[in-house]
């Protein structure tokens, strides 16, 4: 059937309208804006969300004002920010420094999303006044972006004390200018000078205001006025995350029969290797002694039969959603037979191994969207061992490691290897534990896992 003119683009033509806003029919670009104190965790949020939303595949970017301030060449002092009295509301000059550089974030901000280069921006400032709202509303509205308010409310004195010693005394307006003890100070200080002028969010301070507060790093929110698919991501990713100090270990099954003869997926059982590492893997929870450990296991054989060698008393639970990327057609053959009796299947995957879907069967992007309930899972819980399999880990890897989807593919997991992941502020520390299995040691290196020499596996 003939499609009448114009009709094809009768979508586009009701993207925006000034009287009903942006239509949900269209992807439009989101700003994330964040507000609060200094000290607040806002960084922190920001960070994390970007890695949330990158992981998930939205091209994501975050612009910190603080950033555009160190290199603005009339910021005089404020080059480093190491005098608190540059952030008071009585100190015209830099008031105006601060302007100019929060100006010149927001530019670049819209040039990203409406380049087409990122569909979500995250503008990481204070922005403690309804003035300094107000005018990042009619700025996203005249370049026509959705704006989400994200405001870190903290009166807790610990988690305010934390966030200022670890990270705050190290950054770059303190580093090497100050001792440990006058960059606290100074900042504690610059607190005060923006608690003069802060103004928290109010749900009448404008009619279109979608916002969420984020209470005592977690303890509590108020959400409102969510609108589109991305204010709903963020709002359902801030309700778990937490801050609490915890460990995730990660590991491949045990050696399994197609493992030894390099056929993909099936379901067969460990090898004589595989039974070793299982047990190996249990000795080596006995000794680390890991409180309130949680296993969660796929539900294929293998990785089972490598669960189950752990102490009765760790709590273990088994995930369809962490079975292996499903290869379809070319289930149980080898990459050899896949090249000879599907070419053409071999040389797609070869050209982008991330979107790759086998026939009947999955692709690395599908992975990532089944294992979103475990990631959600991962930020909410304590101490966690994941026994899995390759491509499922690649997944989660990619996630805390912050790596690019393009590189998700090639990250090399070794059999019988255990990753040890600690999430921090800023990143997330990564150990490697190698068992030898002749000797039974372990090798114990701090780095994250590199990628695969050979680009197939």
């Amino acid at each position: 059937m003939e499609i009448p003119p114009g009709l094809e683009t009768t979508k586009r033509k009701v993207a925006h309208s000034d009287e009903h806003g942006f239509s949900d029919q269209v992807r439009v670009p989101n700003v994330i804006v964040m507000v609060g104190l200094p000290a607040r965790g806002k960084t922190y949020i920001s960070k994390k969300l970007c890695r949330y939303l990158k992981w998930t595949g939205f091209k994501t970017k975050v612009f910190n004002v603080g950033e555009y301030r160190r290199t603005d060449a009339n910021a005089a002092d404020a080059i480093h920010g190491a005098n608190a009295s540059f952030f008071s509301p009585d100190n015209a000059d830099a008031l105006k420094v601060r302007a100019e550089s929060a100006r010149r974030a927001m530019e670049d901000m819209a040039d990203y999303l409406n380049s087409g280069s990122g569909s979500v921006a995250i503008f990481d400032a204070t922005n403690t006044t309804k003035d300094r709202r107000s005018i990042i509303i009619d700025f996203c509205k005249k370049k026509r972006l959705r704006c989400f308010f994200i405001e870190s409310v903290c009166d807790d004195p610990a988690i305010i004390d934390s966030n200022v010693t670890d990270v705050k005394v190290n950054s770059p307006d303190y580093k090497g200018l100050m001792t440990a003890e006058q960059a606290k100070e100074d900042f504690m200080n610059r607190i005060e000078n923006y608690k003069r002028q802060y103004e928290p969010l109010e749900e009448s301070e404008h009619e279109s205001l979608s916002f969420i507060k984020v209470i005592n790093a977690g303890r509590s929110f108020k959400v409102h006025q969510v609108r589109g698919h991305v204010q709903s991501r963020v709002v359902y990713f801030l309700m778990n995350i937490h801050l609490l100090p915890r460990s995730i270990y990660l590991t491949r099954h045990g050696q399994s029969e197609y493992n030894a003869m390099g056929r993909l997926g099936g379901d067969s059982p460990l090898t004589d290797d595989g039974r070793k590492y299982a047990s190996a893997l249990a000795d080596f929870f006995e000794e680390e002694e890991v409180p309130g450990l949680r296993v969660w296991c796929s539900q294929k054989v293998r990785a089972a039969q490598t669960a189950q060698q752990l102490k009765p008393d760790f709590h273990t639970e088994y995930w369809k959603a962490l079975d292996e990327l499903d290869a379809g057609i070319c289930e149980g053959l080898t990459y050899e037979d896949i090249t000879q009796r599907y070419p053409k299947q071999a040389d797609d995957r070869a050209t982008d191994k991330y979107h790759y879907r086998y026939p009947s069967g999955e692709s690395y992007e599908d992975v990532v969207s089944r294992l979103e309930p475990v990631i959600m899972e991962l930020e909410r819980q304590a101490n966690v061992l994941v026994v899995s399999h390759q491509a499922v880990l690649r997944c989660i890897l990619a996630y805390f490691y912050d790596r690019p989807l393009s590189e998700l593919p090639y990250i090399d997991i070794p059999l019988h290897s255990l990753v040890k992941l600690t999430p921090r502020a800023y990143h997330c520390d990564s150990t490697i534990y190698a068992l030898d299995l002749e000797t039974g040691e372990w090798t114990e290196t701090s780095a994250q896992l590199p990628l695969c020499d050979s680009p197939r596996d």
